[in-house]
């Protein structure tokens, strides 16, 4: 689901319209849908009910402070991977206790930061990290809250980039290593509070079967460390898979239609109905680590079409967004929709490479799609950008980070300026000639 739709032939996103943000504020520009947010946070929050349960939303997905504020004020939890990410929680009014900081690789300085502002626990991704952590909490006079995060080997069947829990996977603790893991922890590590057990095992799953394959093959495991070190807490981690193509006509929203349930996407409901039961007879604090369900279909790229270019074996659409505003198709082969924000009459498709002005060929949103005829000027939306768009942008030839907006119902508010080009180089020096004045 998202607020991106199609009213009187012009998009609108919630109750703005795209072309009047599209002109006010120039392109490349992010925006995003607080209704969108809210929905997702409050139907997977509402699904897990039954359960003693809390949604920490992994922050990497998108770190801008005013959405990391909306999942706070309903009551959210984070998931972190950086001493970064804790800092902007915390300055967007989120609470260190609400959250669970993850990565292979935390440093002694983002340790020290952690355990400073109270964090709910350290999801510790080696035993060679476990060291580490009581060591800093030894210095430092406290106790560190951590958990394990456990390897089950599962293939998540998703895009080998973002599969998370396989043995080949760089990411926690082997599975058959766990009990041992676990024994040393509290044997050989006096200043760990031994708090939990975390799992993750890919990111945009589009299937329920990883999910209840990991489950079950965890649990087990589990029940037996809360019977031997009496944890308070399983986190399932995140990974819901969302839709990449909606339709946009307002009004539409099962646009799957007669699809047998197998070929519909994963939903919430779905998701809860399967993992629930599974995890109920544990009796311990479920936590869910959703990103890209959060955000994904709520954010939108706007970018304007600069040239049009016919060659020899294609025709290009050139904009003025590039690789460096969304890497996903580059880096991912990751699949968005994209739609002029004037819907035209015309029924014609013609097949195009909606490409960039980066100096890379791998500068594409797309390539050999279908879309309606545009023309230079035109404005068109990059949709499902909500996540892993802007916060994997980047300065790449130099070019200014885009703006982000907000659009909460009529309200469009400005979330992020635009970079200018003295802010591209803030921070840098040239050395000076010792020769310079004398």
């Amino acid at each position: 689901m998202h607020s991106f739709r199609y009213v009187q032939n012009r998009m609108l996103c919630e109750s703005v319209d795209l072309e009047a943000l599209a002109q006010k504020h120039g392109t490349p520009l992010y925006v995003y849908s607080k209704e969108t947010i809210t929905d997702h946070f409050k139907r997977l929050d509402g699904a897990m009910d039954s359960l003693d349960h809390l949604v920490c939303y992994a922050v990497k997905a998108n770190s801008n402070l005013a959405i990391l504020h909306t999942i706070a004020e309903m009551g959210g939890g984070f998931d972190i991977v950086s001493g970064g990410e804790l800092f902007r929680v915390i300055k967007a009014g989120g609470k260190a206790g609400n959250c669970t900081f993850a990565g292979v690789g935390k440093t002694r300085a983002e340790i020290e930061y952690a355990l400073k502002e109270g964090i709910y626990s350290f999801n510790a991704e080696s035993e060679a990290e476990l060291r580490l952590i009581n060591e800093v909490a030894g210095a430092m006079g406290k106790k560190a809250p951590v958990a394990l995060r456990v390897n089950p080997n599962v293939d998540a069947k998703t895009h080998k980039y973002i599969s998370t829990g396989k043995s080949e996977n760089k990411f926690g603790i082997d599975f058959d290593r766990m009990l041992e893991a676990y024994a040393a922890a509290a044997k050989e590590c006096p200043n760990l509070e031994i708090r939990g057990v975390q799992m993750h095992i890919g990111s945009q799953l589009t299937s329920i079967d990883p999910f209840i394959e990991a489950a079950k093959k965890a649990v087990p495991l589990v029940a037996e460390l809360k019977k031997r070190h009496d944890i308070k807490f399983f986190s399932i981690g995140g990974g819901i898979g969302i839709v990449y193509h909606e339709s946009l006509d307002s009004g539409d929203v099962n646009w799957w239609g007669d699809k047998p349930a197998e070929e519909r996407p994963l939903t919430v409901q779905s998701y809860a109905n399967a993992l629930v039961p599974i995890l109920e007879p544990l009796k311990l604090r479920i936590l869910l680590e959703p990103g890209r369900f959060m955000v994904g279909n709520a954010g939108a790229l706007l970018t304007k079409v600069l040239f049009l270019k016919q060659g020899n074996a294609k025709k290009f659409v050139i904009v003025d967004a590039g690789m460096n505003d969304l890497i996903r198709p580059a880096l991912y082969e990751g699949w968005h929709q994209i739609a002029p924000l004037q819907k035209s009459t015309n029924t014609t498709l013609e097949k195009v490479d909606v490409v960039g002005p980066i100096c890379e060929s791998g500068d594409f949103f797309a390539q050999d799609r279908e879309l309606q005829p545009v023309d230079a000027g035109d404005t068109l939306a990059v949709l499902s950008a909500g996540a892993y768009g802007f916060g994997m942008a980047s300065n790449y030839n130099s070019r200014p980070l885009a703006a982000e907006i907000l659009v909460d119902g009529k309200e469009a508010h400005l979330i992020r300026e635009r970079q200018t080009l003295e802010d591209l180089i803030r921070g840098e020096h040239v050395p000076r000639d010792d020769k310079e004045g004398k």
